[in-house]
């Protein structure tokens, strides 16, 4: 295929994790590098930022300064939930995005998100071939909710499995100081996918983490599980409970009693008020004291505890992104999978076609859960252990974090 010209833009949507920053730097320390791109922008906002004409001009950012993207967390270029319309309904947004394509000579995009960020990156994709704009569009992925289909895992889920076993480990010992039992319920973000619960297992398989594990895979039953309580609690006089934010009874309804309070940009449930729900009832049930703790936003944003692994491959999604574009590559989203070599796990990189990859959820295999439906198997253990390990040197100033300070200077036509 010919050389492509033009410039690239680089935004960020969904979620942010602690690693999400590695993957934009990938992006845009290997594009910057590439003479077939002229000019790096990093849209303000995701999509939104393109929509609005709010472009930075990275390559007016310190490189330094922008080296320290690999280690900070969140969204640095601002992240959005901004579900657009299907093109042959309403095609308002993909005509701006398309004038502000042509307005900046924009040949290449680069979409650093999750499922729905994958859709968007999808749909503006097949835009561009049925005008006819030559643009290569690539699905940078990140998710910690490690649900992004055909990728063996996703960049962002490590880091938060390391902080989530890490903290069980830690709330683990904090909840047996006492001469009395104690019963402690960590709720764990997922909706439909329970990798994050799931994660908690580690604690577990080094001996100081929860007793039971729920994950939305299965449907919740809350008989059995205040049974399950009560007769861990009787057996050891304490109790540790991890649970997803998205267990279900049959019928579908979550239990988390905020489920219906409100919804994101894509209609998804806004979930939140479990712990302390399934406090109430299991105090009521043990007589024991119980304590509800929700991890919340330190799941995705606890870069102290991120994984090496995952920052090195964040990076890598990044820089694979922009070398398959350059080569001629559009329409698909960069993936991992998963090797041995001499029994040590090594990551490659593949390609999906971003049709296969958007709007589809990847769950736990129900193989790696117990018969029991209240824990994981060593399975799952051997999974994911490969992936959180490392600790990143990460750059201090007077002991706490030093990191990134963007310019974040707007584009010049």
């Amino acid at each position: 295929m010919s050389e492509l010209k033009g410039a690239c833009i680089i935004g960020q949507s969904g979620g942010p994790t602690s690693v999400i920053n590695a993957s934009a730097l990938g992006v845009i320390e290997t594009a910057l590098k590439n003479n077939s791109i002229t000019r790096v922008l990093g849209a303000e906002h995701g999509i939104v930022g393109v929509l609005n004409e709010r472009l930075f001009d990275m390559g007016q950012e310190d490189p330094a300064e922008l080296s320290l993207l690999k280690y900070t967390p969140s969204s640095a270029l601002g992240s959005c939930r901004y579900k657009m319309a299907d093109p042959d309904v309403d095609d308002t947004d993909y005509k701006r995005i398309l004038e502000i394509f042509q307005k900046y000579d924009v040949r290449y995009f680069f979409y650093n998100g999750g499922n729905d960020s994958m859709d968007t990156c999808n749909k503006i994709s097949k835009y561009m071939q049925k005008v006819g704009y030559e643009c290569r569009v690539m699905g940078v992925p990140k998710t910690i909710d490690n649900d992004l289909f055909g990728t063996d895992h996703c960049p962002g889920y490590a880091s938060a499995a390391k902080y989530i076993a890490t903290s069980c480990m830690e709330v683990y010992h904090d909840a047996r100081v006492y001469d009395t039992g104690m019963v402690v319920i960590i709720e764990i973000m997922g909706r439909h996918a329970g990798w994050l619960a799931a994660s908690a297992a580690l604690a577990s398989a080094y001996g100081c983490g929860p007793d039971l594990i729920y994950l939305p895979e299965t449907d919740f039953d809350m008989d059995q599980f205040l049974t399950d309580v009560d007769r861990v609690y009787k057996e050891k006089g304490n109790c540790l409970v991890a649970v997803s934010e998205g267990i279900h009874y049959p019928d579908g309804s979550f239990v988390s009693e905020a489920s219906t309070s409100a919804t994101d940009g894509f209609g998804h449930a806004q979930l939140g008020g479990l712990a302390p729900t399934l406090a109430d009832l299991a105090k009521t049930r043990t007589g024991a004291k119980v304590r509800g703790i929700e991890l919340s936003l330190l799941q995705r944003c606890a870069a102290h505890l991120a994984s090496e692994t995952d920052i090195e491959e964040s990076y890598l999604a990044g820089k694979t992104a922009v070398e398959a574009a350059v080569s001629g590559v559009t329409d698909k989203m960069v993936a991992f999978e998963r090797v041995y070599e001499d029994g040590a796990y090594t990551c490659k990189t593949k390609l999906l076609g971003l049709t296969e990859v958007a709007n589809t959820e990847k769950k736990v295999p129900l193989e790696w859960i117990n018969k029991d439906g209240n824990g994981m198997t060593q399975a799952y253990i051997d999974y994911v252990l490969p992936l959180i390990q490392g600790e990143p040197n990460r750059p201090m100033a007077d002991s706490l974090p030093r990191f990134a300070r963007l310019k974040k200077v707007l584009v010049k036509e």
